[in-house]
């Protein structure tokens, strides 16, 4: 089975409180660390990427993103998915080579720009586009920003997650959901339902796995832990 193949059977029939857990690393050591733990996978945090490379988040060049993707995909052995923020204006077909030479076997791809939603259909037919020059070579993990720049509103999220699933998503991503809406959720979404969790903070993984998350990633949560845990460390110095 290839890397790609191997990465959509983890995010199959899992059971309620065992959601897929992808811890989110910044760059090649990082990843060894995630990856020698015993982690399956590992999924990129665009924010932690940036920070990581001296970058706000959002203003890291697609170059550089890919290629410290590239780095972090040759140092392990297991999948990796790749944040690439919104496609960076590609086309979907470049953008697929792209993520492919990084040796990344998924993607996330936010549904926002500029701190505004996009139109939800046009964004269907761009996903739609990047699964018709993937194929199965790239497990697609459609985010739903609804939470961070919508009106919150639970069923606008599910109507999105509904066109996007349409369009060829594997998963749905609705970022900052709150916890108390993830039953809605799940009972509205039909395929995998990705949910960012804290790192040492609020609900386990387990409990987000109960309330009907598929997958579990963290965002930038692992890179600012380690940051701060540095910074103490040189506070001591």
């Amino acid at each position: 089975m290839t890397k790609a193949g191997t990465f959509r059977a983890l995010h199959d029939r899992r059971a309620p409180g065992d959601p897929l857990v992808l811890p989110g690393p910044w760059d090649a050591a990082s990843a060894r660390v995630f990856a020698e733990a015993g982690f399956p996978a590992l999924a990129t945090p665009s924010a932690a990427v940036a920070a990581s490379l001296g970058y706000a988040d959002g203003r890291t060049p697609p170059g550089e993103m890919f290629a410290a993707v590239a780095r972090i995909a040759r140092a392990v052995d297991v999948p990796v998915s790749a944040d690439v923020e919104g496609g960076y204006g590609l086309a979907p077909k470049e953008l697929v080579e792209r993520l492919l030479e990084a040796g990344a076997v998924g993607c996330n791809l936010e549904d926002s720009a500029q701190g505004r939603l996009k139109d939800p259909h046009e964004h269907a037919e761009f996903l739609a586009e990047v699964r018709a020059a993937a194929g199965e070579r790239l497990f697609l993990n459609a985010r739903v920003d609804t939470f961070v720049h919508g009106d919150g509103d639970p069923e606008r999220a599910i109507e999105r997650a509904a066109l996007y699933r349409a369009a060829g998503a594997d998963c749905v991503y609705p970022i900052l959901a709150p916890v108390g809406v993830l039953p809605l959720l799940r009972a509205g979404i039909e395929g995998p339902l990705n949910v960012l969790a804290g790192v040492g903070e609020g609900p386990t993984p387990a409990e987000l796995g109960e309330r009907g998350a598929t997958r579990i990633t963290f965002g930038p949560g692992w890179q600012r832990r380690a940051t701060r845990a540095l910074e103490e460390i040189a506070r001591t110095i």
